[in-house]
C-alpha cells in the first residue's frame, strides 16, 4: 500500500480470505467490488495470498514476511476473519495475522463505525450513528506491547502477569485522528479511561488526549469510566459520536455499540497507519457455520467502503468515493428488505444469495444516474 501510488490504473488489491467463514465472505465481497468497478470503470487486480490455518499447513506459519511485504506494496488489502484462538503456539507458527499486520505495517487506528440501519431497527430504539476509535498496536494486547517476547508471561506456575503499554506518540496519534474525524461529523468525543485504578498508564492516556483536545476548541470533549460507558451504551447508544479508547476497551466497547445499533454482522472495520490501510470484518470466523452458505458479508463489503474512501485521499481517486458510497446506499437499501436479509438478520438469504443482491443494487443504481 504505497503512501504515494499513481492515481490512474488498476487498483492493486491483496485479498488475504483467512479461515472459518472467511473464504465465503471474501468471495462475496469481490462480487460487489465487480459491480462497482464496472458500473464506475475502475479496474480491480487481485492478488490472493494464503494467511491462517493454509498458510500453516502450507509454510509452517499462519502468516508469512512475503505475504507482510506484499501489503506494503499494494494499493489496499482486504482481510478475511482468522481463527487465532485456535492456532498452535507462536513458536509452532501460530502468530495472529491481524496483530501481525497491524504491528508490522503500524496500523495505529482501528475505525469502527456503529450504525443503525433503516428498516432494520436498533436495540436501543433511537437511530444510533457513532464511530469508535480504537488505538491499535500497543494497550494490554500481548502480541503488541513488547520488543521482543510476549507481554505476558508466568514467573512461577502460580502466577500469570500481563504488561500494558501506554506511549506518548501513541496516545498522542489516536487521539489527533479522533478529533480530526469528528471535525466531519457532529463534533464530539468522549475518552474512555480507568483512571481511577490505573492512574499512570490511563492517566497518560488522558494527559495525551486533553492535549490534543485544547487545539480543537469547536469540539465537545468529555470523558467516561469504562465500566460506565458499558452502561451508558446500553441506555442510549444515539447520545455518542466519536468515542476514543485505548486497544481492549475499544475492542469491547465496539462489539457492544455495533450490536446496539442493530448486529455485529453489520459492523465494518478499517485498521489504518499513516501509510498503509487495510479492511477487517468486525466479527470473527464463525467455524461452526463455515462452508454453510450462512455467513452475512455485510460487514466486510462495509469494510472496503470505508478502504476505498481512505484509498480515494491517497490516490486522487474520486471514483474510489464515488465507489464508497455506491456500496453503502447498495447494503442499506438489501438490508432495508425483509426478504432479502441473511439469517443471523431474519432474513432466507444465503452468503452468495445476499452479495449478488448487494452487486444488483449497485448496477441498478449506477444504471439509474442522470
Amino acid at each position: 500500500m504505497s503512501a504515494t501510488p499513481a492515481p490512474s490504473g488498476p487498483v492493486q488489491l491483496l485479498v488475504l480470505p483467512g479461515d472459518g467463514i472467511g473464504p465465503e465472505i471474501t468471495a462475496a465481497t469481490r462480487g460487489v467490488l465487480d459491480a462497482v468497478g464496472a458500473a464506475l470503470g475502475i479496474g480491480f487486480a487481485y492478488e490472493t495470498a494464503e494467511i491462517g490455518f493454509a498458510s500453516l499447513a502450507r509454510n509452517k506459519t499462519t502468516i508469512t514476511d512475503a505475504v507482510v511485504e506484499r501489503a506494503k506494496t499494494v494499493d489496499g488489502v482486504i482481510l478475511g476473519p482468522v481463527s487465532h484462538n485456535d492456532y498452535p503456539p507462536v513458536a509452532e507458527g501460530g502468530l495472529n495475522p491481524s496483530g501481525q499486520l497491524r504491528k508490522r505495517l503500524d496500523l495505529f487506528a482501528n475505525i469502527r463505525p456503529a450504525k443503525s440501519h433503516p428498516g432494520f431497527p436498533p436495540r436501543c430504539g433511537r437511530p444510533v450513528d457513532l464511530v469508535v476509535v480504537r488505538e491499535n498496536t500497543e494497550g494490554f494486547y500481548a502480541d503488541r506491547s513488547m520488543h521482543v517476547g510476549p507481554g505476558e508471561f508466568m514467573p512461577t506456575e502460580d502466577v500469570a502477569l500481563a504488561i500494558r503499554k501506554i506511549t506518548r506518540k501513541g496516545s498522542l496519534r489516536i487521539a489527533e485522528e479522533a478529533f480530526r474525524l469528528a471535525m466531519a461529523r457532529r463534533r464530539k468525543v468522549t475518552a474512555i479511561h480507568k483512571a481511577n485504578v490505573l492512574r499512570v498508564s490511563d492517566g497518560l492516556f488522558l494527559e495525551c488526549v486533553r492535549q490534543v483536545a485544547a487545539r480543537y476548541p469547536e469540539v465537545e470533549y468529555d470523558e467516561k469510566i469504562i465500566d460506565a460507558m458499558a452502561a451508558l451504551l446500553v441506555r442510549d447508544a444515539s447520545v455518542f459520536d466519536v468515542i476514543l479508547a485505548t486497544n481492549m476497551y475499544g475492542d469491547i466497547l465496539s462489539d457492544e455499540a455495533t450490536e446496539i445499533s442493530g448486529s455485529i454482522g453489520l459492523a465494518a472495520s478499517i485498521n489504518a497507519g499513516t501509510d498503509y490501510a487495510l479492511a477487517q470484518a468486525q466479527h470473527g470466523s464463525a467455524p461452526d457455520i463455515a462452508g454453510k452458505d450462512k455467513a452475512n458479508p455485510s460487514s466486510l463489503i462495509g469494510s472496503v467502503a470505508m478502504l476505498f474512501v481512505w484509498m480515494a485521499e491517497r490516490r486522487g481517486d474520486p471514483r474510489l468515493a464515488d465507489a464508497a458510497r455506491l456500496i453503502e446506499d447498495a447494503l442499506a437499501s438489501v438490508i432495508a428488505v425483509p426478504e432479502f436479509r441473511t439469517r443471523d438478520m431474519g432474513g432466507p438469504l444465503g452468503t452468495k444469495a445476499f452479495g449478488e443482491r448487494v452487486a444488483n443494487a449497485i448496477t441498478e443504481a449506477a444504471a439509474a444516474r442522470p
